[in-house]
């Protein structure tokens, strides 16, 4: 098992986006790369520093992290900076973060890919994860206790792996 973090605007959406591929074992929603003490969800809504993340377990023989990392870039906005939807503030900015710097390598290509395809610099951190705390439990699979939840995430993109069966 391997474990990826996704900062991808609102988590919620994140979240399920993730959890449909198979090879994701797990996914925890949270909060990321801010000062090194657990904050609640409302300090992080107050600009405490920290990125809403998610954390993707996964089987690197069902699923690749390059796969991943393009799946990722399906549903973010990679250039824009603090938002993604109508989500706007540093708790909404873009990022993958590692915790095995062999990881990088694989990350970096599928970024500089995306990257040239746009022909713009992208506004999406690569960055060693410093910590990661997981969100309250009602945050945990929002959009399944609460389907009609707000999401910048296309509905349809729900269904991606659904759809490449």
């Amino acid at each position: 098992m391997k474990t990826i973090y996704f900062a991808g605007g609102c988590f919620w959406g994140t979240q399920k986006f993730f959890d449909q591929f198979e090879g994701v074992i797990r996914t925890e929603v949270g909060y990321a790369n801010g000062p090194d003490r657990i904050p609640s969800y409302e300090e992080v809504c107050r600009s405490s520093g920290h990125a809403e993340t998610v954390l993707v377990e996964y089987d690197e023989n069902k699923i690749s992290l390059g796969e991943l990392v393009r799946y990722y870039f399906m549903v973010i906005d990679p250039v824009a900076v603090n938002r993604q939807g109508n989500d706007v503030g540093i708790q909404y900015r873009t990022g993958i973060y590692y915790t095995d710097p062999d990881m990088l390598c694989e990350i970096r290509k599928v970024y500089d890919e995306e990257e040239k395809r746009l022909g713009t610099p992208l506004a999406v951190e690569v960055l060693p994860l410093e910590n990661f705390f997981s969100a309250e439990e009602y945050h945990q699979k929002y959009l399944e206790k609460n389907p009609h939840g707000y999401c910048h995430i296309a509905p349809s993109c729900f269904k991606i792996a659904q759809n490449m069966r």
